[in-house]
């Protein structure tokens, strides 16, 4: 839970000095310093040690932390001192949020701006997180499919890029909607100009703000001239990624820059021209986004002139091994490998599981048995343990009379003897998965073993073919 929030805020990293993450009690869990030259304070001097710990001067009141780990009200832009445990002095502009699961806080995470001489940034380059040239972006030739429905769409992709209306994509976590905002600048005039990206999701309205359409010096304490992202995208374009997350307050911002094509910085007021094609992104049903509330029917029908909707990898089978195939060559030229594929009962378990992350979910799995395998093709084995924990409680879902829970009336008879009473227990409650699940492989990944070890057992207990076959299969 608290991972989401830092990769989240890294995203924004460009406008913030450093990031604090704690547990509830105050402890620190994440911390991150940008500034060193400001703060010389490091991670593994701060990491699990208690706020007031770190800068001891703090208390319940001062701590815009423990304030919002004790109210659960956020606090924005809060100038602070905090003096260091090490006796240096830091002047802070603090925003801190606070983190919930189920409705109870279970941290805080805190992102401060430091207070320097102006003198003091100008030889800091900052690096928004982007890719000027065309050559580091996906193409259209990147999207790799086999599908119908995916080769129409990328049919559309070069139709769309080329003029300035907006795009929205909507497709599912992971299905790909910042690899085909990148082939559609790719495929357009704009590629020789950035591409912007921005995660809006979880970031406080007034943040949000000032990193889309920039600030102007003194506009709050520490605020200075500095360009937004609809600035610095000018003549490329702007990828506004989870936009069913963003605050309505900067929406209505945002649908009035679109319309004007024009912003006009925090605390200023001379209107400055852009020049930005706009692509968006959302992962919920659009109109049920709109009937809900979580995004303006005017900006929504602003940034939906063209809709694109990318199906979810369970829709389109026909790309599971071929994609499967692209990343195993993709972790071979990276990590220096040499694996062949997927084994034999590997493809059984990928084709029946229903990828509920898509495309990211596959690549990821397919990673972590890249640093396991031990063989030139990826075993059950080497596969993460929710993905057939997932996979197996569900099947056994569909067969209650065959769940492998010890079964009361089945005591052993006495007059076996305890290694025999062990055997026979074993035997019935291998049976009792085999009718669980729809293949030996299924049936050994339940129950923790490799097919060989079952294999092994089968012949051992005396269990034939024919009481391995369910009435039906």
């Amino acid at each position: 839970m608290l991972s989401r929030y830092v990769e989240q805020l890294l995203n924004i990293y460009n406008y913030i000095d450093g990031i604090i993450i704690t547990d509830k009690d105050g402890y620190v869990e994440y911390y991150k310093n940008f500034r060193p030259d400001l703060n010389n304070l490091k991670e593994s001097e701060v990491r699990r040690k208690h706020i007031t710990e770190v800068y001891p001067d703090l208390t319940e009141e001062t701590s815009s932390i423990l304030k919002v780990l004790k109210t659960g009200k956020p606090i924005s832009n809060e100038f602070q001192v905090l003096k260091t445990f090490k006796g240096q002095s830091i002047n802070a502009i603090n925003s801190t949020l606070p983190i919930r699961q189920d409705d109870e806080i279970i941290g805080a995470v805190d992102v401060s701006r430091y207070l320097d001489p102006p003198y003091q940034r100008q030889d800091i380059v900052i690096s928004l997180k982007k890719n000027v040239a065309a050559t580091n972006l996906y193409t259209v030739d990147d999207i790799i499919t086999h599908s119908r429905e995916m080769e129409m769409l990328k049919e559309r992709i070069p139709m769309v890029a080329d003029t300035d209306s907006t795009v929205l994509i909507y497709g599912e976590t992971g299905t790909g909607k910042e690899m085909v905002a990148q082939s559609i600048h790719t495929s357009s005039r704009r590629r020789g100009h950035k591409f912007i990206s921005q995660n809006c999701a979880a970031i406080p309205a007034n943040l949000l703000e000032s990193i889309l359409f920039g600030t102007v010096r003194g506009s709050y304490t520490g605020a200075e001239n500095k360009p937004g992202l609809f600035e610095v995208a000018h003549g490329g374009t702007l990828f506004l990624d989870e936009i069913n997350s963003m605050e309505k307050s900067v929406q209505s911002k945002i649908l009035k820059a679109i319309e004007e094509k024009q912003v006009t910085r925090l605390g200023g007021y001379e209107p400055i021209k852009t020049d930005v094609k706009i692509i968006s992104a959302i992962n919920s049903d659009p109109l049920k986004c709109v009937e809900e509330g979580r995004i303006r029917n005017d900006l929504f029908y602003r940034l939906s002139v063209v809709q694109l909707n990318i199906p979810p990898l369970r829709r389109r089978r026909e790309d599971l091994f071929h994609l499967a195939d692209s990343f195993i060559a993709e972790f071979n030229r990276s990590m220096h490998r040499d694996i062949m594929g997927l084994d034999e009962e590997v493809k059984e378990l990928f084709s029946a599981y229903d990828w509920p992350g898509n495309v990211r979910e596959l690549r990821n799995i397919i990673e972590g048995a890249f640093n396991v395998a031990g063989s030139r093709f990826i075993q059950v084995g080497d596969l993460p343990a929710y993905l057939t924990r997932r996979l197996f409680s569900r099947q056994t879902a569909d067969y209650p009379q065959a769940g492998l829970q010890a079964q009361s009336g089945n005591e052993p008879e006495t007059c076996l003897t305890l290694e025999q009473a062990v055997q026979q227990y074993e035997r019935d409650f291998i049976l009792r998965a085999i009718k669980a699940t729809d293949s030996l492989v299924e049936a050994a990944a339940l129950l923790g073993l490799s097919k060989q070890n079952l294999n092994y057992k089968l012949h051992k207990l005396g269990i034939g073919k024919e009481e391995t076959q369910r009435p039906g299969k």
